[in-house]
């Protein structure tokens, strides 16, 4: 009996490339399969493009029937890209908030240039 868990993410080797996925060892030496669909987000033509023979990859496990494990490359990757937009969300609005900041700095230090009186006498 595999001790792994659907939802749980976990390093493997790839094994074995077959026209329809990748079979993956993991680390409880069991055998899952990462199906074509589930290697990108992207269509996937070839998985040779994507991936190759004792590879060490990131996969999900997104079912486990009849001793069979389903795996996900596409889900072990999301929570990743999550964090990814979480960053740039955050600097995006750091960036807004200071270049009002900047803008509110200028239009305050404008009118004091030159000292008192405005103009200078001699000119």
């Amino acid at each position: 009996m595999s001790s792994l868990q659907v939802g749980q993410v976990v390093t493997g080797k790839v094994t074995g490339i077959t026209d329809f996925g990748v079979f993956v060892l993991l680390p409880d030496n069991s055998t899952g399969l990462v199906h074509i669909s589930e290697v990108a987000d992207s269509y996937v033509k070839d998985i040779n493009d994507h991936l190759e023979r004792n590879q060490e990859i990131q996969v999900k496990v997104i079912s486990m029937a009849k001793g069979k494990i389903g795996l996900s490359i596409r889900k072990a990757q999301e929570k990743s890209r999550n964090n990814q937009k979480v960053f740039e969300d955050r600097l995006a609005r750091f960036i807004k908030e200071s270049d009002e900041r900047l803008s509110d700095l200028k239009k305050n230090t404008e009118g004091k240039r030159g000292g008192r009186g405005g103009r200078r006498a001699g000119f």
